[in-house]
């Protein structure tokens, strides 16, 4: 193994903060830590730091919380700063091209997706939407492109058939540091080469939006199943029933044939027909309110057979 380097960390969610963990314990030194400025959060919309902002301040870390990268004076402070490389894992801004030339190294990525196979800001939950039986761990020397640099290490992970995002993420994180050391050593030694992405294969994985939580009973109900296990633990999948927000937290696809229109709920277990198929909730919560298997939620929150349960607006 190398010397411990020089590093500049830069990322943003709880994905990112297990890989900045997992430098620091390996040794080597982070010199700045880079990540998105703090967001408001809950009812009282107070400024919150991210899990990486929070883990570097626990370490005695220098952080900075730039809006954007495209400032020549944040640029330059930026190059300011001695780095051997700079280490990036779902930060969340562009990185220009004065950024990715300053380290003497460069700037590899933790990419959690088996690129170039769902590029952009949302893999594992596109790769869990799509059904998809395995993701993993690209690393890769960034270039000005959207995750389309060349990759050092890659391995694969199988998604399993009940797994969400939430834990797929914690298992990726994990692999990802391992790579991440792996090809910190490759590269300082000048022992590890890139190669360039496949040119066939290549998906984009766009960032998730709030209104793609409501669930659609005209798709079919393993569609629905997986947005549940996608969603989870955000933004939450969600139905509108008797005129409130209910948030899915577990459920099951039943592959029968329901004679009801889409939404119609059709017995005391709360099946509800889909487009294809039936969706059978096991585990919800109302705003405000603990999470309750079906049945202790049905005794508090009556939806009996033959409610009609609205679809979200086309368009």
């Amino acid at each position: 193994m190398t010397p411990p380097l020089d590093l500049i960390f830069m990322g943003t969610p709880e994905f990112a903060a297990t890989i900045l963990a997992g430098l620091v314990e390996a040794g080597h030194r982070v010199a700045a830590v880079y990540t998105q400025p703090p967001r408001p959060a809950g009812r009282g919309h107070r400024l919150l730091p991210s899990p990486v902002q929070a883990l570097a301040e626990h370490h005695g870390l220098s952080v900075r919380c730039p809006a954007s990268l495209r400032d020549p004076a944040t640029q330059a402070e930026f190059a300011a700063i001695p780095a051997d490389m700079a280490v990036v894992a779902a930060y969340g801004l562009i990185l220009p091209a004065p950024i990715l030339r300053a380290p003497r190294l460069g700037c590899l990525n933790v990419h959690a997706s088996l690129l170039p196979r769902w590029r952009g800001a949302a893999p594992i939950q596109r790769a869990l939407l799509a059904g998809d039986s395995q993701t993993g761990i690209t690393i890769m020397q960034m270039d000005e492109g959207l995750d389309t640099g060349p990759i050092l290490l890659q391995q694969a992970m199988p998604i399993g058939p009940k797994t969400t995002s939430g834990e797929l993420s914690e298992e990726l994180a994990e692999l990802g540091i391992r790579l991440m050391l792996d090809a910190l050593d490759g590269v300082a030694r000048g022992a590890l080469a890139a190669r360039p992405q496949p040119a066939e294969g290549a998906s984009y994985a766009a960032k998730l939006r709030r209104e793609e939580a409501w669930l659609d009973w005209r798709l079919p109900a393993a569609a629905l199943e997986r947005q549940v296990r996608a969603f989870d633990p955000w933004p939450g999948a969600y139905f509108s029933g008797r005129g409130e927000r209910i948030r899915v937290l577990a459920a099951e696809a039943d592959p029968e044939v329901a004679a009801a229109a889409p939404g119609t709920v059709l017995d005391e277990r709360l099946g509800i027909a889909c487009g294809t198929g039936v969706l059978r909730p096991l585990r919800l919560q109302r705003a405000g309110r603990g999470a309750l298997d079906t049945p202790a939620f049905l005794r508090g929150f009556a939806l009996p057979p033959g409610t009609e349960l609205p679809c979200p607006a086309i368009g």
